[in-house]
C-alpha cells in the first residue's frame, strides 16, 4: 500500500514522476469541456489524464471507464490529431461513419486525422475500460458532422468551442 500512495505524492525535487498505478492517477476533476448542451450525453464517463500526470507534452494518454450507457465523446474527427483505442475491460460499441462494431478486451480502433468520425458507447450492462491516446497537434481541430459544434486547440493545450459558424456558445 505504501508504494501506491507514494505514486501520488508530489513529485521528488529531483525529477518527474516516471511511473505510478493508473487507476490510482485521480480523475479529472471536470468530467466534461464540451459545452453543457453536450457534457450532458457523457454523464459517467470518468477520464483519468496519465499523459498530464506525467508530464508529457508530445502525446496524451488516458485511462476512461464508461459506465453502462456512457459514450466516450461527441461523434466526432480531429483535422491533425491521430487518436488511437484499445480495450482493457468491457464491450464497448464502437460507432464510425462506416458503421458499427462491437469491441471486445484486446481490441483496438484507430483513427487517422480527417479519417472517419467515431465514438464509443457503452450499451453493456458492465463497465469498460479503455486507454486512448492521441497527439498534441498545434492547429488541431474537432469537427462533429452530427452536432452543431466545433472545437479548436489553443495554444495554451485548451479545447474552444463555437457553433459551426464560429458564434461562441
Amino acid at each position: 500500500m505504501e508504494a501506491r500512495s507514494a505514486a501520488l505524492a508530489p513529485r521528488p525535487a529531483e525529477g518527474p514522476r516516471v511511473a505510478a498505478r493508473a487507476l490510482d492517477v485521480p480523475p479529472r476533476a471536470q468530467a466534461s469541456r464540451y459545452p453543457a448542451e453536450f457534457a450532458a450525453r457523457l454523464a459517467g464517463r470518468e477520464k483519468r489524464a496519465l499523459g498530464d500526470f506525467f508530464g508529457l507534452k508530445n502525446f496524451g494518454v488516458n485511462l476512461t471507464r464508461l459506465p453502462p450507457g456512457a459514450a466516450s465523446s461527441i461523434h466526432h474527427r480531429h483535422t491533425r490529431q491521430d487518436e488511437f483505442v484499445y480495450v482493457l475491460q468491457g464491450y464497448p460499441t464502437l460507432c464510425t461513419d462506416a458503421g458499427e462494431r462491437l469491441l471486445a478486451p484486446g481490441d483496438c480502433a484507430g483513427f487517422p486525422a480527417e479519417g472517419q468520425a467515431h465514438h464509443l458507447v457503452n450499451r453493456s450492462g458492465a463497465e469498460v475500460l479503455y486507454l486512448e491516446v492521441g497527439d498534441r497537434s498545434p492547429g488541431d481541430e474537432g469537427l462533429y458532422p452530427h452536432d452543431d459544434l466545433r472545437a479548436r486547440l489553443g495554444d495554451d493545450g485548451g479545447w474552444r468551442f463555437t457553433h459551426k459558424d464560429g458564434s461562441p456558445y
